[in-house]
């Protein structure tokens, strides 16, 4: 689904690059030739995906805040890339109820800064802003959100995803409308997971930590049914997505990037393959809280991706968790993870959807 022709001597901007996402993305964008430019924080774990696969080796980067616009311009003025891709934020809803202020200002304000340094730049032709699956309005009906759906969000990290989504809606009528101007359109997914991830209060990264720990996975809502993804899936959507932007102005806008229905299930199906792949003493049990609300179902509905982009998820739930047990397991057994990580990726490149688990 992507082209290694399109991508090769590209320059691409991307913000986020020492984040798990955005570290397999920087990962992705070298293995198809381009020329990757990252803004982000430090890393925040010594065994992340950025530090163990070695990333910083591959690409030039600034250590940043996207909420300091004048160090922003600077840094993508330096890079004069011709893709911005947008992955920086906070990214949990659990530490947006402790951080609320933090949240706004990282994923509104933070979005508006990378907007408004790209519209100064004549070289940018693509802007993709990541969203979240969580920026749709949630009334608990079950439904599969779909692109045109009425944007929301109760707690402060949905609401902030929202709030992104108009932002770069705004920005994209008010200065990116002329025939020359850059392609903006947004993306949005969610629970992925796969090697390096290590935030809290998220359930695979939990889990392997809780298991590398010889301890029991402490689960708040076994019940709640998510869209899960290895996060290489979205990734590719959103080169994919990125790619026809540059040629078909149609693309202008926002897209979903979810699995196959079969791997929307509740979170005590995802901790029953973990236990099952990773063996040994895996374990869990019941943390009766108390707990911040969220959301008990969500599900994206990815029709438009798959018709008008051509673009289907590679891996199904078992391949994926398969492919990130593994991953921490090669972390505990000490071996080369950057060459590790290549090889998963490779896999998943080579891999088409539907492939037997």
């Amino acid at each position: 689904m992507t082209d290694p022709a399109f991508w090769r001597g590209k320059k691409v901007f991307l913000t986020g690059h020492t984040g798990f996402k955005g570290a397999w993305a920087s990962l992705l964008l070298r293995r198809l030739g381009a020329s990757v430019y990252g803004y982000a924080l430090e890393p925040t774990h010594p065994s992340s995906l950025f530090v163990t696969a070695r990333i910083a080796d591959d690409i030039k980067h600034r250590i940043a805040d996207i909420r300091d616009l004048s160090a922003l311009r600077a840094a993508m003025a330096e890079a004069d890339p011709d893709i911005v891709i947008h992955m920086a934020a906070q990214a949990l809803v659990r530490p947006s109820y402790e951080e609320p202020v933090e949240t706004f200002a990282t994923n509104v304000m933070g979005t508006v800064h990378v907007l408004e340094a790209a519209r100064q730049l004549r070289s940018v032709q693509v802007i993709l802003n990541v969203t979240s699956d969580k920026c749709y309005e949630n009334n608990g009906a079950g439904v599969a959100f779909r692109e045109v759906d009425r944007l929301g969000g109760d707690d402060p990290y949905s609401n902030s995803k929202a709030c992104a989504e108009l932002v770069t809606h705004s920005y994209r009528h008010s200065f990116f409308r002329a025939p020359d101007a850059a392609r903006v359109a947004t993306a949005r997914a969610g629970n992925v997971f796969g090697g390096g991830d290590w935030a809290r209060d998220r359930l695979v990264p939990d889990a392997m930590q809780a298991f590398l720990a010889g301890d029991a996975l402490r689960i708040r809502n076994p019940n709640s049914v998510r869209p899960w993804q290895h996060a290489l899936d979205p990734v590719l959507g959103y080169l994919t997505l990125v790619e026809r932007l540059a040629r078909d102005e149609s693309c202008i806008g926002g897209w979903n990037f979810g699995p196959d229905a079969a791997s929307e299930v509740p979170v005590g199906t995802v901790v029953e393959h973990l236990i099952a792949q990773w063996g040994e003493d895996a374990r869990w049990t019941a943390d009766a809280g108390p707990h911040p609300h969220e959301a008990a179902y969500l599900r994206l509905d990815c029709a438009k991706a798959r018709s008008e982009l051509g673009w289907t998820p590679r891996l199904e739930l078992a391949q994926g968790l398969r492919l990130t047990v593994d991953w921490y397991k090669a972390l505990r057994e000490g071996r080369d993870l950057r060459k590790f990580s290549l090889d998963q990726l490779d896999q998943v490149l080579g891999a088409s959807s539907r492939t037997p688990a």
